[in-house]
């Protein structure tokens, strides 16, 4: 048996000295501590035998900070790649489904994109969850291309083996873990 090649490389994603978006428009963010920062899920502890229940805003807190590829300087929420709206959490079929909006609807880094997010959720949220990412209907003219790769589970598992590829990823996630601040031992 052949080892398993993705139909397209991922290299491409790891050239990115050109800015294909070099003045995205960026929005203002809540900055309130109103909402305490929320502790990972994966540390929840069982109350009564049951799991807390978890949201879609406990999932949106997991994704906003990541830095955007071609912008490090900002993050994904700041470019409204996601929002709060677009997550989806279905508890009782244990499905987590988050669509995000590139920049322009041409964006190159869109499945870097995806793939960040979805590297981030799987490694945040239960393993009870299934963690489903695509990009918003109608908001790149590769959606069904994009969504068809990240749908791929070997693939994904392919482009997550890639040296360069995951440290590109691991560096948008980066100092995104919020704990609270019990959890922060001086």
């Amino acid at each position: 048996l052949k080892p398993f090649q993705p139909a397209f490389s991922w290299d491409f994603f790891l050239n990115m000295s050109d800015k294909e978006n070099p003045n995205p428009t960026v929005f203002a963010v809540r900055h309130d501590t109103s909402q305490k920062r929320r502790m990972p899920v994966w540390m929840l502890a069982q109350v009564d035998n049951e799991m807390e229940q978890l949201d879609a805003e406990e999932v949106f807190e997991m994704v906003r900070s990541l830095k955007d590829p071609e912008h490090p300087e900002l993050t994904l929420e700041q470019l409204k790649v996601v929002n709060k709206e677009h997550v989806v959490v279905d508890s009782t079929n244990e499905q987590i489904t988050v669509q995000f909006t590139p920049t322009i609807p041409t964006c190159s880094v869109a499945t870097l994109i995806g793939l960040t997010l979805k590297a981030k959720l799987c490694r945040s949220m239960p393993r009870r969850f299934a963690v489903e990412v695509e990009v918003y209907p109608g908001k790149h003219e590769q959606e069904a291309a994009i969504n068809k790769q990240l749908a791929d589970k070997e693939r994904v598992a392919a482009a997550l083996e890639n040296p360069n590829l995951i440290n590109n990823i691991n560096a948008n996630i980066t100092g995104t873990d919020l704990l609270e601040d019990f959890l922060v031992v001086a």
